[in-house]
Parts: structure tokens; sequence; C-alpha cells
């Protein structure tokens, strides 16, 4: 089944999801399973995109018109694709440069497989830029470095947590002590672990 999302960054009326729902409805996707949000592609607590990804089931396809109108950036995109196919959902983009994705073909899969080799390459790049500042800094006698705000229990219970659908995201951050971007970095809004919080779960 086809499942459509369509998302504006104002919520001032001065967009309009219509282009959107017009293309959603033209691929195919029914009008009660099409989902919106009037929000930045920035912000993690979009609850329409939540819900929607609360619906999807084993064998759905989710159809956006866009590719940024699913993501804020390459790492966010490829964490939610990756959790949609570990459930058995693929990923159809209408237009734009994203087009070629449609993850539920061998060509599609081929094309995101490239948007996801080029986010690692892009935070490996990241990662070694930073252990480089540190290794210099400590060579000056600095050290540095945040400590690690999310702890294996606090992934499970995020995990147990937002699989609930009567979990209330600002309350469960405050609880575990984090923000909403570090919570959505490690656990998905259904529940399951994201690689950030696969590579905390691993931690000794």
């Amino acid at each position: 089944m086809l499942v459509g999302y369509a998302r504006v960054s104002k919520a001032d009326g001065s967009q309009t999801t219509d282009p959107q729902r017009d293309a959603l409805l033209q691929a195919g996707v029914e009008d009660e399973r099409l989902y919106e949000d009037r929000a930045s592609g920035r912000r993690d607590d979009r609850p329409g995109l939540a819900e929607c990804l609360k619906s999807l089931r084993d064998g759905d396809t989710l159809v956006v018109w866009k590719l940024d109108r699913l993501g804020r950036d390459l790492h966010h995109l490829v964490n939610t694709v990756h959790d949609l196919t570990a459930r058995g959902i693929g990923l159809k983009v209408l237009t734009g440069q994203g087009a070629a994705i449609d993850t539920t073909t061998a060509a599609g899969k081929l094309v995101f497989g490239i948007f996801a080799a080029l986010a690692e390459f892009e935070r490996e790049l990241i990662s070694e830029r930073t252990i480089a500042g540190l290794v210099s800094a400590r060579a000056r006698g600095r050290t540095g470095g945040r400590p690690f705000t999310m702890t294996p229990a606090k992934v499970r219970l995020a995990m147990a947590s937002m699989g609930k659908p009567d979990t209330k995201v600002a309350e469960l951050c405050k609880e575990l002590g984090v923000s909403r971007q570090t919570l959505y970095r490690h656990v998905s809004p259904t529940g399951e672990a994201r690689p950030d919080g696969m590579r905390v779960l691993a931690r000794k």
C-alpha cells in the first residue's frame, strides 16, 4: 500500500501542500493515507511525520514529492530509509534531485546506496578531523571532548518508550537529560535503534 507524506516549512498560511498532495494522489496514494506537516525540515518534532512512520507496515511504500520534504539533511534521510528498509518498507521520490530513488526497485536501491555511501564518507571525514584536532590538542597538553550523553541504559529506555503511542517526546527528553536531536539520532520515532544507538548499545 502507498502512504504519502507532504510538508511545507511555514505554518502562517503563506505556503500550501496542495501541489504535493495533488502529485501524491496522482501517484496512487489514497487521500486517507496522506500525512502532512507545516514545519521546518530541521525540526525533529514533526507530528505528521511521526504518525506517518507509525502507520507504515511491512510491504508498504512511503511516497514523497521531493526528497527534502522528508528529511532535514543527508544523515537524517539515510537513517530514516535504513529504518524503513529494516521494517520492509519502501521509499519512492516523485520529482527533484532524488527522483531516481525508489527502494522497491534494484536501480532505486543502487541510487540510494550511493547517497548512503556519501553520507558515510562525510561522517568519516568529520570524525577524522575531530580525532586529528584532539590529538593536536593533547600534544599541546590540552584534553577535550564531550562525555557521552547517551548510555546503553538510556538507549534501551528510549527504545521502549518511543514504541508506545502515548509517549510524550518532550517529557522523555527531560527524563533522559538529552535534546530531541540527540534522542532521534539514537532512536527512531517507532522505537528502533539507529546506527548511533546501536553503537552505544555495543559499548562496554
